[in-house]
């Protein structure tokens, strides 16, 4: 699964990317999620769980923790196992006087952006057949300038192998071209520069049951699929209800759960250019299931109608 794209069929080599299947990491960077006190709790959470955190931190943060993350593995261990999307969400640290930016969800990473960054840099050198795309969103206390900082770093970083926005890319020509790297930027600073591409669409259900999800979904399909890159996001959302009432029970545990209807659900999609199609699909705990080899395999469906 490492090398997924680079072992695929070449007669889908001049598809569109919009039109594979390509499995993503939703909330990608919440393996490394600061347990400590260096990390205040985030804030775009309640007023609420913000004070009972700077007052009972030993007894909030493991149950913030638990609902938190939403990925085990590392980025590395992610694109090992096919992962080609990754939501980044974007954070400077409150009362931080540095420039370092973090990831966040629930509270902040440990990681910072840039060292995340060279960590992909380091596969893709080894993988020149692969490619990834990373969509910059949720910034939470980023100035004017720490965008240009982020972009600065971003650039140097990945230098060449940044694709710039285009209508449509396959995979033949983001090898001829030596382009590995799309970067889906959710903020007006994409207007201005040619190599960010603009906020790339994510249908998310917010819904904490897979039959109530997928039919959100089988809803939206019937209105036809955005144009160009889109995700469809597998994630369950659950609400502080929900929350209250399985006190025991941790964000892993309804996912696991639900993954069988799920990746069942999954296997009966197809990609393309079709109405009904879908694209880039993203979810929890992407490694601890069969989710990234069923997406994948959903491209052997491409195989069927252009032969």
């Amino acid at each position: 699964m490492e090398s997924w794209m680079g072992h695929l069929p070449s007669a889908l080599w001049d598809i569109p990317l919009c039109n594979l299947a390509i499995p993503g990491s939703h909330n990608a960077i919440t393996y490394c999620l600061d347990m400590n006190d260096r990390s205040p709790v985030d804030l775009t959470q309640p007023d609420m769980l913000q004070k009972l955190d700077k007052y009972m931190k030993p007894l909030i943060r493991p149950f913030v923790y638990k609902w938190a993350v939403t990925q085990e593995s590392s980025i590395k261990q992610q694109l090992d196992c096919g992962v080609r999307y990754c939501d980044l969400r974007i954070a400077h640290r409150p009362n931080d006087d540095s420039n370092d930016l973090y990831f966040y969800h629930g509270v902040y990473t440990t990681v910072t952006v840039e060292t995340v960054l060279k960590e992909i840099r380091e596969w893709l050198d080894v993988h020149p057949r692969e490619v990834v795309i990373l969509s910059f969103s949720h910034f939470l206390g980023l100035s004017q300038e720490l965008h240009m900082l982020l972009l600065t770093t971003i650039r140097n970083v990945f230098i060449s192998k940044l694709c710039p926005h285009t209508e449509a890319v396959s995979l033949r020509n983001l090898w001829a071209l030596g382009h590995q790297v799309i970067v889906s930027y959710e903020h007006i600073t994409a207007n201005y520069h040619s190599d960010l591409w603009p906020h790339i669409p994510y249908w998310w259900a917010n819904k904490c049951k897979a039959e109530a999800l997928i039919e959100e979904f089988e809803h939206r399909k019937q209105h036809g699929r955005p144009g160009g890159l889109f995700v469809t996001g597998i994630n369950l959302t659950e609400d502080l209800k929900y929350i209250c009432s399985h006190p025991t029970e941790s964000l892993k545990d309804l996912v696991m759960s639900t993954y069988p209807t799920l990746l069942g659900w999954v296997q009966e999609q197809t990609p393309g250019s079709k109405a009904a199609s879908l694209n880039i699909i993203a979810g929890d705990f992407i490694t601890e299931s069969r989710f990234l080899p069923t997406v994948v395999a959903l491209n052997e469906k491409l195989m069927k109608w252009s032969s």
